[in-house]
């Protein structure tokens, strides 16, 4: 049987101690024995010897299909990547000197993304002289704040860095109805 480079896994012929503790593939006890000994049940039985816990005393091998379980262990990694949740942040660019038109404008596509479950970072920049008064900054996304708190939730307040002052809404949880098992 074959042994993959990248693997860290000791098998079969490459496990070399005096005695292990042997583990068979449907869980049952084979006791302490020679690694020789553990090889021949394996080989009986056409599956392959290999290392569990070298840590433990006396060291664990289990007998089982070795290529079946890496292959098990790929298909269930892959099963957690499907279920795994990818959020997406928006970004909108902003500057203090903003018209209440482009605030509109601007609002206007963060409401939809809200409404898309994406969250929104809003970026107000501070260029020369508007460094001297970040709190505009802060009252321009407080002020953008109250035109999307109905379906978006601030994370953190409106806080400066370096010549940003940022805030992130995400959209609100939506409470999961139980009319659909009413019926």
């Amino acid at each position: 049987m074959s042994n993959n480079k990248k693997d860290d896994v000791l098998l079969n012929e490459r496990i070399k101690f005096d005695e292990i503790r042997c583990i068979g593939e449907d869980g049952e006890q084979h006791g302490i024995i020679t690694p020789q000994e553990a090889m021949k049940i394996a080989n009986q039985k056409g599956l392959d010897l290999v290392l569990i816990s070298a840590d433990a005393k006396p060291p664990v091998c289990k007998i089982m299909d070795y290529s079946k379980f890496k292959y098990q262990q790929a298909k269930k990694a892959k099963e957690a990547r499907k279920k795994q949740v990818i959020i997406e942040i928006k970004e909108i660019k902003l500057s203090p000197k903003i018209a209440q038109n482009d605030i509109n404008y601007k609002v206007k596509h963060a409401r939809e993304f809200l409404e898309a479950k994406k969250h929104v970072r809003f970026r107000v920049f501070l260029s020369g002289r508007e460094m001297a008064n970040p709190q505009a900054g802060v009252v321009l996304l407080n002020q953008i704040y109250e035109m999307v708190k109905d379906i978006g939730d601030m994370e953190k307040e409106p806080m400066f860095e370096g010549r940003y002052v940022n805030m992130t809404v995400l959209p609100k949880k939506s409470a999961v109805k139980p009319a659909a098992f009413a019926e």
